[in-house]
């Protein structure tokens, strides 16, 4: 039986990290597939992840891991801290870029366009669902793969993370579909 202390290596979270970041691209893509009726690779890299749903994920899982008994918490706290997290990296990124990713400015109970109430109760859901649910089923997963195999994709998912992060800080992931400008 592993120890306690085993889930809280580095690697855990890096594997957890890009799960999560591919799940947000899968969804992301299949809403834009159902609403636009395109193939749209959204977000900042090139790359089949968004990391906003892997960091936004991490801080779920750190905060309120605790809570996993107590589901109407966690889909409340969740909508609070994943709405703060979009707002702020909506700000940064148009800082940065000058660039909007995402605007919500016809959706109801919006906040300059940047979050809103539908998202919100999404991200709530989502939450729920990670904090309550896939984690037991994550962490099982996790233990099946031996120590060397979870480094080496580590460093194999953090290698290609670097160089499209590296290269999309100069050219960030734009179009049609992508970013309102």
């Amino acid at each position: 039986m592993m120890r306690k202390e085993a889930i809280h290596e580095f690697d855990y979270y890096v594997l957890l990290f890009f799960i999560l970041a591919f799940v947000g691209w899968l969804w992301e893509v299949a809403l834009f597939f159902f609403t636009e009726h395109a193939f749209i690779n959204r977000g900042v890299y090139r790359g089949p992840y968004l990391p906003i749903y892997g960091a936004g994920g991490l801080i779920l899982v750190f905060c309120l891991r605790r809570l996993g008994r107590r589901p109407v918490w966690v889909f409340l706290l969740s909508m609070g801290a994943c709405s703060v997290l979009e707002y702020l990296t909506s700000f940064f990124l148009e800082l940065r870029w000058g660039i909007r990713w995402w605007d919500y400015s016809g959706h109801f109970l919006n906040l300059n366009g940047r979050i809103c109430l539908a998202g919100a109760v999404v991200f709530g859901l989502g939450g729920t669902a990670l904090v309550c649910f896939f984690l037991p089923l994550y962490e099982r997963m996790y233990r099946r793969i031996s120590k060397g195999w979870r480094v080496a994709l580590c460093l194999a998912l953090l290698a290609v993370f670097v160089a499209d992060a590296t290269y999309c800080a100069v050219r960030p992931n734009t179009g049609k579909g992508i970013s309102w400008k």
